[in-house]
């Protein structure tokens, strides 16, 4: 285990009451860009906390390219943290407080200069070296905040929700920066974030955490496809449920039935026996509506439900469907991939089809 770069080994954290992480073990490779995911009080900060030594595991233990940390003070372990609201130095110019922890570790001024002026480089900021905080924007802070905590070259760099402060559109540019950035350093990356795009974007591999507890672990595409459990299903993403038992079998595709829906067939991707109950997960975008249904495929029937449309969210990207099937509300994503006003048009309250093939439904949970 040791020979691991960064290990979390059985750590839990208790509150009082409150168990905050619960038994977590994780491996991280070094120059990996990790991200903890999860609904706010899940956990994950305080995994972050305890990494960067402002907290203390009840039980467990941290390791750092072989060497046990977890009893270290803050200063004592290479681990660095950038925080949403940057903590820069107001009464200090953007090359001072990059230059703080290098002076305060009495590094020759030759090379605090050289370091310092690298990674204002790196980061697009040479021209605005002499300026203070208070005249840079939220972006150009939070950039400034990440070179503060990289220029004397840390083991590990933490992000707690570093991104949260900015708007959308500066959100989706830091994004492309901080990609760039965590790949001409180099070093590990621990992001923490409940935002599900920043970490799908950015993330050589995600943990998703529920109530203290690593509830899936892996790269993002297959927690995105391939969900452990109902909660990851939900929470990465949109997702249509349809619980029921598995009605038949045949070959490698079930017939599930499901209460006041007709028949659904799926991909048995987890071997269920006829009687064994599932909940299917079948996201918004591999659904389809259209006017007429379509034409049969070959192999395995794909799902086709008659439909009415309930509401339309029109997005540029895509619309939005809501579609009321037997007794059950039903969403559907639809890409403009050709020009929309060229299409013929689907509106509320319109007769349609929903399908889908089987292979892209996915089974969650077999209780």
């Amino acid at each position: 285990m040791k020979e691991d770069f960064l290990v979390f080994d059985h750590v839990t954290k208790r509150f009082g009451a409150l168990t905050a992480v619960d038994d977590v073990s994780l491996s991280i490779t070094k120059g990996e860009f990790f991200s903890l995911l999860g609904p706010s009080g899940c956990g994950k900060t305080t995994l972050l906390r305890m990494l960067g030594g402002f907290e203390r595991p009840d039980s467990g233990r941290i390791y750092l390219e072989g060497r046990d940390i977890t009893d270290l003070a803050p200063n004592e372990r290479r681990v660095h943290t950038v925080f949403q609201n940057y903590a820069l130095f107001p009464t200090m110019t953007i090359w001072d407080n990059i230059a703080f922890s290098l002076k305060l570790a009495k590094k020759p001024k030759a090379e605090i200069e050289e370091s310092v002026d690298s990674i204002l480089e790196m980061i697009q900021m040479s021209d605005h070296a002499w300026k203070y905080p208070n005249q840079l924007s939220g972006g150009q802070k939070q950039r400034v905040a990440i070179a503060r905590a990289l220029v004397d070259r840390p083991q590990v760099l933490l992000l707690d929700e570093p991104l949260a402060a900015l708007d959308l559109k500066l959100r989706q540019h830091m994004l492309i920066e901080l990609d760039t950035i965590h790949d001409q350093v180099g070093i590990t990356f621990m992001y923490v974030t409940h935002d599900q795009g920043e970490a799908m974007s950015l993330s050589d591999r995600i943990a998703v955490i529920n109530k203290g507890r690593v509830e899936q672990l892996d790269v993002p595409a297959k927690i995105y496809e391939a969900p452990a459990s109902r909660f990851v299903a939900s929470f990465i993403g949109d997702t249509n449920f349809f619980s029921g038992e598995i009605a038949s079998v045949e070959g490698d595709y079930c017939t599930i039935k499901v209460e006041g829906f007709p028949p659904i067939r799926a991909y048995n991707d987890k071997n269920l026996a006829p009687g064994q109950k599932v909940d299917l997960s079948v996201r918004p975008e591999k659904i389809r509506v259209t006017i007429n249904p379509p034409l049969p495929e070959k192999g395995a029937g794909i799902n086709v439900f008659p439909s009415k449309v309930r509401d339309i969210v029109y997005q540029g990207v895509y619309t939005k469907y809501w579609l009321v099937s037997s007794s059950m509300l039903v969403s559907a994503l639809k890409p403009h991939s050709r020009f929309l006003l060229d299409q013929e048009a689907i509106t509320w309250n319109d007769d349609v089809f929903v399908w889908w093939h089987p292979d892209d439904g996915y089974m969650v949970e077999a209780k």
